[in-house]
């Protein structure tokens, strides 16, 4: 993979279209619609509406440009080998401490949500996973220390 190079799966790749998609139009136009309210105001110095409005827009457009440069160099993983971790698979690990599986969804980074149990192959822990198969004992560390994991299971999906 190349430094440049974004890794998504096919459904994290649909969800920054999307989102791309409703800045470009909806967002836009609402927050125009906003700019224009505000500006009728008058005073444009004292207006906290429209200095409001002003900076949600630039953050709105800072992430279209965002999401345009990540498509750009967007890889979209297709295919799922499941012999060792990669992009787009999803794991069941033992943690050994605690004595209890948990299943992660290892995904690029824009579509990590934890509250999905979906992890970053850049997270410390997606990053101890890549390449490992079935068995091997992982090592992450921590805040509160070290975490060792034992690789239960890879799936496509």
């Amino acid at each position: 993979m190349s430094n440049d190079e974004i890794l998504l799966t096919p459904e994290g790749l649909l969800n920054l279209e999307q989102e791309l998609e409703e800045l470009k139009t909806v967002k836009r136009k609402e927050l125009a619609a906003r700019i224009k309210t505000a500006i009728s105001y008058g005073d444009l110095k004292e207006n906290s509406e429209y200095h409001s409005a002003k900076e949600e827009q630039g953050f709105m457009e800072g992430r279209i440009i965002t999401i345009e440069r990540m498509l750009k160099k967007v890889k979209v993983v297709q295919h799922i080998d499941t012999s060792v971790v990669q992009v787009g698979c999803n794991v069941i690990l033992y943690d050994v401490e605690f004595a209890e599986k948990i299943e992660y969804k290892i995904v690029g980074p824009s579509e990590a949500n934890v509250n999905e149990n979906k992890i970053s192959y850049e997270s410390p822990l997606g990053a101890a996973l890549m390449g490992k198969a079935i068995g091997d004992k992982i090592k992450v560390n921590a805040p509160m220390g070290e975490i060792t994991y034992e690789l239960l299971e890879i799936k496509a999906q």
